[in-house]
């Protein structure tokens, strides 16, 4: 927190641009075809949500205040903007920024008190010291350019909260005269999270004096549990004597523990068929996916650690042991039968669908629907080095498989907003503006060759090293092998819909593993690759081998989808 820091900063005009060098305005970004009538219900889609003594709306129409590029540097230009269309009654909590190179998709909550009466709706008392919005006391200048250009100059100014208040975001002017303590409102400390930087959005000069950064905001705690709500600001960092600083901003945290603007189950299933996304697998793929039940019907055998034979198990997996941890006394495997194997191996498409959890993201203003495929088997790798591509025999394959992407669907209208593929080595979430459709607001996802993971775009995915070209190929292209998860989808869990409502399938309650762990002499097979590389290119792909995920060396049977973090938490990339 800089508090009254008021000396301003200077970015030498060498850095910047104004309008001698134009910078194109981005354009809106919407869906290819507009939302359905939703059905009816409580909250979701209506454009407000309550968070408690506050209530909010999402403003996605801005005004340009000031745009930036850097010269030396890669970025194309970034355009800060005020908020405007603000309801009667809400106040702006802080501006907006982005990429210039990106559609303009982004959006700031403006609050006011819920408790308000009309016809004042959101009127501020500022003399009642528990309001949940009051003015700030004055601003405090944290950073300026000192441009001579047709662009001007651009000044970034911290709220400075009144006592238990915190500011939500910055507010940017083209003049150096300090903004009105009307222009936002600060909130009332213990309605409010911590937040962290997410995205970088300017980037510093090195060789600058006194440089200067912007990121996009998020709630620090995040996942179906987190009540931190995301404003949709930017936080800055200032550099003050060769010491970072990070400009101290807030997100706001939803109190209302009903969570009302999270959609019913008639709204759920009108959103997975709207946004079910079509899921395409490799043209070469020999390891399809299948449903649970196929794969218990066809074979599925459950061993202990007791060294015991495998027991069948029956078509529910109501005979699995049920919760607690993956401890390694229990293991799912393929049938004994050579002939029944290899069947189970290649899958069945037909059988496949997609498990459906629903789960609040952002304190209950996002719903994420995450969608998880079952494969009976993960294929063997491929490798690439350089110009060479090496397929495996038994590096990277291991039984069961279960892979997922999640949807990401704004509470206030119920637009698609993002979609996380489980990328290998990481995954990512991917804006809308960003992905490929199909019959309407459908993404495309596409299922990589063998290890099935989900990918926004076709072509091949590298693990390793992209600039030398050697590692694992993630292969993926369009194909006649797909599955409709708008269609061909079972919704499993939805906890926030209360008891009752959505039963879980017994077999989701098994947290052991879904296939045996087998450890394979792999650097065996992978020494005879180096043997017969040249020498120089031999040192690189050493040093990257251990880098390598460790199931390449091994079968080790990955746990069901209640098992993972992101059950709970939040997708981690």
């Amino acid at each position: 927190m800089l508090g009254g820091y008021c000396e301003c900063f200077c970015w030498s005009n060498q850095d910047f641009y104004g309008d001698d060098l134009y910078l194109p305005d981005p354009q809106p970004f919407s869906l290819p075809v507009p939302l359905p009538k939703w059905p009816q219900g409580q909250g979701f889609a209506t454009g407000r949500i309550n968070l408690g003594e506050i209530e909010v709306v999402k403003v996605t129409k801005f005004e340009s205040v000031w745009s930036c590029g850097l010269l030396r540097g890669k970025s194309k230009g970034v355009t800060f903007y005020r908020p405007v269309g603000i309801p009667e009654g809400f106040h702006c909590l802080g501006y907006y920024c982005q990429s210039n190179d990106q559609p303009l998709r982004g959006y700031v909550l403006v609050g006011c008190d819920s408790n308000a009466h009309k016809p004042e709706v959101g009127h501020i008392n500022d003399s009642e010291v528990d309001s949940p919005l009051r003015k700030p006391l004055n601003y405090s200048l944290i950073w300026s350019s000192d441009s001579q250009n047709n662009g001007g100059s651009g000044y970034f100014w911290l709220p400075n909260p009144p006592e238990g208040y915190k500011a939500m975001g910055i507010v940017v002017t083209n003049n150096p005269e300090e903004p009105q303590v009307e222009e936002v409102r600060c909130v009332r400390a213990d309605l409010t999270e911590k937040c962290e930087t997410s995205d970088q959005i300017l980037s510093p000069d090195p060789k600058s004096s006194n440089p200067f950064d912007v990121w996009s905001t998020r709630p620090y705690r995040r996942g179906m549990l987190a009540k931190g709500v995301s404003v949709g600001t930017f936080c800055c960092n200032a550099y003050l004597s060769s010491d970072e600083v990070l400009i101290d901003i807030a997100c706001l945290k939803n109190l209302h523990h009903s969570l009302p603007a999270m959609p019913n189950l008639d709204q759920v299933h009108a959103l997975i068929k709207h946004y079910g996304p079509t899921v395409f697998f490799h043209p070469d793929e020999d390891c399809l996916p299948s449903s649970v039940q196929w794969f218990f019907k066809n074979g599925a055998l459950l061993y202990r650690d007791c060294g015991q034979k495998g027991e069948p198990i029956d078509l529910r997996g109501s005979n699995l042991p049920s919760g607690g941890e993956n401890d390694g006394e229990f293991w799912i495997d393929l049938p004994v039968d050579d002939d029944a194997r290899n069947d189970v191996i290649t899958g069945d498409l037909e059988s496949a669908e997609l498990y459906v959890h629903v789960k609040p993201a952002f304190g209950g203003t996002f719903t994420d629907i995450a969608m998880w495929i079952f494969c009976p088997f993960n294929g063997a790798a491929t490798l690439k080095i350089g110009l060479m591509t090496i397929p495996m025999t038994k590096i990277g394959q291991h039984v069961g498989d279960w892979e997922h992407y999640t949807l990401r669907v704004s509470n206030f209208t119920g637009e698609l907003w993002q979609v996380f593929f489980s990328e290998h080595s990481g995954g990512r979430w991917v804006d809308a503006s960003d992905l490929e459709f199909i019959e309407g607001n459908r993404p495309v996802v596409y299922s990589s060759k063998h290890g099935h993971a989900s990918f926004p775009h076709p072509g091949t995915y590298l693990q390793g090293s992209t600039k030398l070209g050697i590692g694992v190929r993630n292969d993926v292209a369009r194909s006649k092998y797909y599955v409709d998860s708008s269609i061909k989808y079972q919704l499993v869990a939805a906890e926030y819909l209360g008891d009752g409502v959505v039963t879980e399938p017994c077999w989701l309650q098994y947290m052991r593993e879904w296939g045996p762990n087998i450890v394979y002499d792999s650097r065996s097979e992978i020494d005879k690759i180096l043997d017969h590389l040249p020498f120089f290119v031999r040192f690189s792909v050493e040093n990257l081998v251990d880098l390598f995920p460790t199931e390449l060396y091994g079968e080790e049977g990955p746990t069901g989808p209640k098992e993972k973090y992101n059950w709970v938490g939040d997708e981690i990339c």
